[in-house]
């Protein structure tokens, strides 16, 4: 059912009239805040402060982002670090530790809060290199290259990024494909900060290297990240809207299947691309479809910067955009 729905919305991207969605909820992100400035998050009453207890929190917390509930996450998360760190020793907890910190950097970012990005990446790598787990170790560097990148140095974000990704595939601690998996997604976020510096070359060839890495991989299912050919297919579409070329997007996007994205997240990503695709072109119908598609998909997401920022352009267009103020107003945007 959800994937006939799911693909009912993307043929309305392209094809079909307007329709509306429902509203989605602010996220607030004190308590972890609170946590990173003073330690004071609580563990959970009857948390299992165990290996198993601890390794079910962080599946849950994964849950939580990849279902798009930010809400949630962001006033349960704290309280799961707590719970990891106090799992002893410090060695055993690390890994984990640096997982649920990987989750919050990621969480930030869809909320747009770069200065706890920086945060919440930097300890997630010091965890991580205190677990010795290679896989939570990569994906902590892609959080601190997206940290840096969302400060505004480009060419360290790229750097980070590859020689993570160079490090992994030296690494043979970790199972071959898994690393591999990893290392696709390292190289699609290099590409993308390459794009966003306009360095065509570096980016094209980066992004063909992610997808031959993708390509000989295979993603566990317990991933940090989401990795695999998919995850590549979304840089992609990213890497040519940043460098100017809305039509080639556009013509990417016709070729994925969301239904075929592995989580909500995901899928409410690939339609706030392509509207932003639309916008570019020029098309504020195809635009507010595609928005509208993300919201169905995950109602949440829409409150991100880029949603929000592109519901208000969009307002210029309401004559002919019906129910776009209300679509605006639930994406955060203050109408006057």
């Amino acid at each position: 059912m959800r994937r006939r729905k799911l693909l009912a919305a993307a043929a309305a991207v392209f094809t079909s009239p307007l329709a509306s969605a429902t509203p989605a909820q602010a996220s607030t992100l004190a308590p972890l805040e609170d946590l990173l400035l003073y330690g004071t998050a609580p563990v959970p009453h009857g948390s299992d402060v165990t290996p198993a207890g601890v390794a079910t929190a962080v599946k849950v917390s994964r849950q939580h982002f990849r279902a798009a509930r930010y809400d949630t996450l962001a006033k349960t998360l704290p309280g799961q670090i707590a719970q990891a760190q106090a799992l002893k020793p410090a060695e055993v907890s690390a890994a984990a530790v640096a997982d649920l910190y990987n989750i919050a950097a990621r969480l930030c970012i869809k909320l747009g809060e770069d200065g706890l990005v920086a945060i919440t990446a930097d300890r997630a790598l010091n965890s991580a290199r205190a677990g010795g787990d290679a896989l939570t170790t990569a994906e902590a560097h892609r959080m601190v290259s997206s940290a840096w990148r969302r400060q505004g140095h480009l060419a360290r974000a790229t750097d980070i990024a590859v020689r993570a990704a160079q490090d992994l595939r030296a690494d043979r601690s970790a199972p071959e494909p898994a690393r591999l998996a990893a290392g696709s997604s390292l190289l699609a976020t290099a590409a993308y900060t390459a794009a966003k510096r306009g360095d065509r070359q570096t980016a094209h060839a980066l992004i063909g290297e992610a997808a031959q890495t993708a390509h000989a991989g295979r993603t566990p299912p317990d991933a940090r990240t989401d990795a695999g050919i998919q995850q590549v297919l979304l840089h992609q579409l990213s890497v040519h809207y940043l460098l100017g070329d809305a039509g080639q997007a556009i013509d990417l996007a016709r070729t994925i299947d969301p239904a075929a994205l592995p989580t909500a997240e995901r899928q409410g990503r690939f339609f706030i691309d392509v509207a932003r695709c639309f916008d570019q072109w020029g098309k504020p119908q195809q635009c507010y479809r595609a928005l509208l598609a993300a919201e169905h998909a995950a109602p949440q997401e829409i409150r991100r910067g880029a949603a929000r920022d592109l519901a208000g352009g969009l307002l210029h267009h309401d004559r002919s955009l019906p129910g776009v103020r209300a679509f605006a107003g639930r994406a955060g945007v203050v109408l006057t």
